[in-house]
């Protein structure tokens, strides 16, 4: 079963899961928890902009070892300073 498969199988079994336990937190986390798989399996536009940009400043500064947050970080002010100015 590949990756995408196994995610859909998750958010069908979380989301039934839910609907039928009777305590609301529970289920209320199990909702949470298929919401959150839904994200991974459909990342947002800019989630994918932000993730493409970071691979680019990994890539210019040489690829280093461990600093891959110091770039997503880096992307994700450069992305989303961008879409805040579109937006005013």
């Amino acid at each position: 079963m590949d990756e995408r498969a196994k995610l859909e199988h998750q958010i069908e079994l979380a989301t039934k899961a839910a609907a039928y336990i009777r305590d609301e937190r529970t289920a209320s986390r199990l909702r949470r928890f298929a919401d959150e798989l839904r994200q991974r399996l459909f990342p947002s536009t800019q989630d994918r902009q932000i993730k493409i940009r970071a691979r680019e400043l990994w890539e210019q500064a040489g690829r280093p070892a461990g600093r891959d947050l110091d770039f997503w970080l880096q992307a994700e002010r450069e992305i989303r300073g961008r879409s805040d100015e579109t937006s005013d």
